[in-house]
């Protein structure tokens, strides 16, 4: 099919964008994936970002039942191969434990990306269970390594890794990614993109879960403007009835007329500190967020430092939160058992760190779950209480600049478990506790650092305050339009 659009025109699109020019008849859904597909096929052997195409999708883009009535309907995406799935399509979670799998039923999260008219073309990667913020896996016969848009020895971070790269490259406007520990905002940050992470509750479970069963995940999408989040989230809040544990009720308005006009003045803390974790943060990326601080004064802010050792028990929530993490990984014995493979075997089966993982949740027991749920409860708490006193919390999106592929959080290294594990959450200090405690968190754009890569800083925001948090990112979009959507050297405009 000839290509619908020059590549610097298609760049110029974001969601919203391209599926008013579809709405007008101007362009139809299948030169929007056929566009795309071109896109993958310039730029993916360079970014090892997608897995495959759905080919009878590409041939006929209505094929999953896109709604035509949905404000984005005709725009391609990705799925990302871990979590809520779409029946009939392969979803493998990055492992050979799940190689071949497909799912048997469409998760609500999927049901509502289709509702908004969004038009699935394919899979993105993931590394092996969406556990690091590193996407390299080999459990296809070789080391596959996604890369940052932005310099492609570098990571482009994770879980959400591939639909991060694909976006930030301008392949598509907008791709599908999850967070049970920063894995939309972390890659949010890495490529120059907004992440916006929910509050428990505000986004539907896959139908085999709960937030009783996993507190911390939530679906989403990773974007290269305030709108598309907003448009997309307008749908994502859907909840089916009897489909959620923990009921938010539904948005108390439009999240696309929130962002359309300016907050009132917030008060806001501002905070760089260690939050519980050893080693300071990288000063370039403290620099960066005491300039947004000042930023946001100008805009007419209130914003106060706070000291961080006042915000919760750092140990108790470290404790929570790593207990779920590796405790929780001793169910790869039954995965296994359910399809026919000897638990003893799975180091056959997982990688190096992940199979690590499995090996030390069986020193956590009944009494390590009881208390977990109780620092659980204690963080989560003393959260609350901080959002009592403050409207919004800045700070870092992740600790470290942006690392080197399957590099120091890659789950194909081979070392001792512990301090692996020690440097995963030291980077993730300012993410995964809104996993832990169910605070919503939003990754916005703030330019580049002084090798070329993004930096990228977070708003929390009290619970169910998705549309602030948006309507505050916008905010910073207008006001610093050139940190959004920025060009990355390997992009659809300068790859040939």
């Amino acid at each position: 099919m000839p290509q619908a659009m020059s590549w610097d025109e298609w760049a110029k699109h974001d969601a919203v964008a391209l599926a008013e020019r579809i709405q007008r008849g101007e362009l139809t859904p299948r030169e929007a994936a056929a566009q795309a597909e071109a896109a993958i096929g310039r730029l993916d052997p360079k970014l090892e970002a997608v897995l495959g195409l759905y080919d009878d999708v590409l041939a006929d883009p209505d094929r999953d039942g896109p709604a035509i009535s949905g404000r984005l309907y005709g725009v391609p995406m990705l799925l990302k191969d871990l979590g809520s799935a779409l029946a009939g399509r392969a979803q493998e979670s990055g492992s050979k434990l799940h190689l071949g799998n497909v799912a048997a039923a469409t998760d609500p999260t999927i049901a509502n990306y289709l509702s908004a008219g969004l038009v699935p073309i394919g899979r993105s990667t993931t590394p092996e269970y969406g556990m690091t913020i590193d996407t390299s896996t080999d459990y296809l016969g070789r080391v596959k390594a996604t890369r940052n848009p932005w310099n492609p020895k570098h990571t482009a971070g994770g879980s959400s890794g591939g639909s991060a790269a694909a976006v930030a490259a301008g392949i598509l406007p907008l791709s599908m990614s999850s967070d049970g520990g920063g894995s939309t905002r972390i890659p949010a940050s890495f490529c120059g993109l907004v992440g916006l992470k929910a509050s428990r509750g505000r986004v539907p479970r896959p139908l085999g879960q709960s937030e009783y069963m996993n507190r911390t995940s939530a679906d989403g999408v990773v974007t290269r403007s305030v709108r598309d989040t907003a448009t997309v989230y307008d749908y994502l809040a859907r909840i089916p009835n009897g489909g959620s544990f923990i009921k938010t009720g539904a948005p108390a308005g439009s999240y696309v007329d929130a962002v359309a006009r300016d907050p009132g003045r917030q008060k806001i803390g501002l905070t760089t500190g260690a939050w519980g974790r050893g080693g300071a943060t990288d000063p370039e990326i403290t620099a960066r967020v005491r300039e947004v601080a000042h930023l946001l004064e100008s805009l007419g802010h209130a914003v106060e430092e706070i000291d961080d050792g006042g915000i919760c028990d750092w140990e108790a929530l470290w404790f929570a939160y790593t207990t779920n993490w590796v405790g929780g990984r001793a169910q790869f014995a039954q995965t296994a058992r359910d399809k026919g493979i000897d638990p003893d075997r799975l180091a056959d089966y997982l990688g190096p760190m992940t199979y690590a993982h499995y090996l030390d949740s069986a020193r956590y027991d009944k009494f390590d779950i009881w208390k977990m749920m109780a620092c659980n409860n204690t963080v989560t708490r003393q959260f609350g209480r901080l959002m009592e006193r403050y409207d919004l919390l800045l700070c870092p999106t992740v600790a470290i600049r942006v690392p080197e592929a399957n590099g120091p959080y890659s789950l194909l290294r081979e070392e001792e478990f512990p301090p692996w594990l020690d440097r995963l959450c030291s980077a993730c200090r300012y993410t995964m506790p809104a996993n832990e405690t169910g605070l919503p968190a939003i990754s916005m754009p703030a330019g580049l650092d002084s090798n070329g890569l993004p930096i990228g800083v977070q708003l929390y925001g009290d619970f169910c305050r998705e549309d602030l948090l948006l309507q505050m990112a916008a905010q910073l979009e207008r006001a610093r339009p050139e940190w959004f959507g920025a060009i990355p050297p390997l992009h659809v405009t300068n790859v040939t």
